[in-house]
């Protein structure tokens, strides 16, 4: 037996025993978890833009148990910190980011007049996943689905609702009184699209697992330096193209901090949408920006650093 061979042997043999022992212990979602981040370090290293000797220092590390040094994702802000409630919640059993040539697939069926061709030219040269990205997101530019951006979100809830049996509990109340981009995420998706052009984005994102079980006025306030809250536009995108997202009622429900919304439109903004998922179909509510959820957690897009 050649020496490689012996060695794939034993880091196979490693593995197995690793992941025997990780099963009793860690959650299944966090397991889940693990094992989507373990696909998108096997594609970054196919792709040569993670460091082999790098990888395998962290993944030495976490066998000996010993501390890997990393930036923590969220800072430690003492603003609302008490709007934290222990959450076990995590995404459903089937899914997963899908690669961004499926996402476009899915959703040119919803948005078939807007062109791909500039956003499919961006994805083979990605950079590196920024800290805290689950995966990269394909969503359409708001201005090229709508006028404004509060047409926009309409235009794609009806979309959902065309796609699942789906209930909007503020159809109609979602002008611009009612509804507001919040200026963080605006800036960020204008940081983004300067740097790609066309009619779709890439948005490097998470899909609610980071903020679970945090109010939204919490979320708002442990960003990390290159975070910024989704909305119920781009939120809604993703659905499009990951419906397996919300298909359980016990798995993580989703929160769009970056819209903030006004009930009586009348600039009290203290509510921001959700979609959650009761009785078999998505629903579109409202939330209080105070209340702790733990069925719920903020889905966040990062602009790379």
């Amino acid at each position: 037996m050649s020496r490689r061979a012996a060695t794939a042997r034993a880091n196979l043999a490693n593995q197995k025993e690793v992941v025997t022992m990780t099963t009793h212990i860690v959650a299944d979602d966090i397991l889940g978890t693990i094992s989507r981040r373990m696909w998108e370090v096997q594609r970054r290293l196919l792709e040569g833009t993670l460091d082999p000797s790098g990888v395998a220092r962290s993944l030495q590390s976490i066998v000996e148990a010993t501390e890997v040094t990393s930036r923590p994702l969220v800072t430690a802000s003492p603003f609302f910190a008490e709007e934290e409630v222990q959450s076990n919640y995590g995404y459903p059993q089937g899914y997963a980011v899908k690669p961004v040539l499926e996402q476009l697939v899915e959703l040119s069926k919803h948005f078939n007049g807007l062109n791909a061709s500039s956003v499919l030219a961006y994805f083979k040269e990605l950079p590196a996943l920024p800290a805290g990205a689950e995966g990269w997101f394909a969503v359409p530019r708001w201005e090229k689905v709508a006028s404004s951006y509060n047409e926009a979100v309409e235009k794609v809830l009806d979309l959902i609702d065309k796609t699942r049996t789906f209930h909007n509990y503020y159809k109609g109340a979602l002008g611009p009184k009612y509804l507001r981009l919040s200026e963080r995420t605006a800036v960020a998706l204008q940081m983004i699209g300067d740097k790609q052009k066309g009619d779709f984005l890439l948005i490097p994102a998470q899909f609610g697992l980071t903020h679970r079980g945090r109010s939204i006025r919490r979320v708002r306030v442990v960003y990390a330096p290159h975070e910024f809250g989704l909305g119920s536009f781009i939120t809604g995108c993703m659905i499009l193209s990951h419906p397996e997202r919300l298909v359980q009622q016990d798995r993580l429900h989703i929160d769009c901090p970056s819209d903030e919304y006004s009930p009586d439109a009348d600039g009290d903004f203290s509510r921001a949408p959700t979609f959650r998922f009761y009785g078999g179909e998505v629903r579109f509510v409202v939330s209080l920006v105070c209340s702790a959820d733990k069925l719920c957690g903020s889905a966040s897009g990062f602009v790379s650093q």
